[in-house]
């Protein structure tokens, strides 16, 4: 069993309440727009699992060490993650082929700062956008998500509100 925390569209915005809610989590994964490898690196003082993508603002080292697409196992569940994915039914150019090719049971993007949790019966799989936990972007509600993988069943999902965002 592996519980998960999962977040996106940092922006190099750092809040201490990621370190609350996501300990005790078993790995983080952060779906892109880093902004700075500093919040890789608090992040890893978390947990030491942390699994990122580059976004479509990340350059310098966040580039050098995030990849754009990742396709990885937790326990007995396979996991697509990239930033630009899109969701069921409109899916970025070129992802539904390799989500058919790789066969994930979850599907994670960033980028559109909405907050979507959502099951595409064609593909068999969870996709799963956590929102924006930054600043920047339009998004009324900063969010997070943290799940429990045990196996292949994908439980206690829960989304955490991080508070509305004050436009000045």
């Amino acid at each position: 069993m592996k519980k998960i925390g999962i977040l996106s569209d940092t922006h190099s915005c750092w809040d201490d309440r990621f370190a609350t809610h996501f300990a005790g989590c078993d790995e983080i994964w952060h779906a892109g727009d880093v902004g700075c490898l500093d919040t890789l690196l608090r992040l890893r003082a978390i947990c030491p699992v942390v699994r990122a993508v580059r976004g479509n603002i990340d350059h310098g080292p966040v580039t050098r060490e995030c990849p754009e697409i990742l396709d990885f196992k937790v326990e007995d569940t396979g996991v697509w993650m990239t930033h630009i994915g899109g969701y069921p039914g409109r899916y970025a150019p070129g992802v539904r082929r390799m989500l058919i090719e790789s066969r994930p049971k979850i599907m994670v993007a960033g980028h559109s700062h909405i907050l979507k949790v959502m099951y595409d019966r064609e593909l068999n799989l969870l996709h799963i956008n956590p929102g924006a936990a930054g600043y920047h972007g339009w998004q009324k509600e900063r969010t997070l998500i943290r799940l429990v993988i045990d196996g292949s069943e994908i439980r206690d999902l829960e989304v955490i509100e991080l508070g509305k965002v004050k436009i000045v």
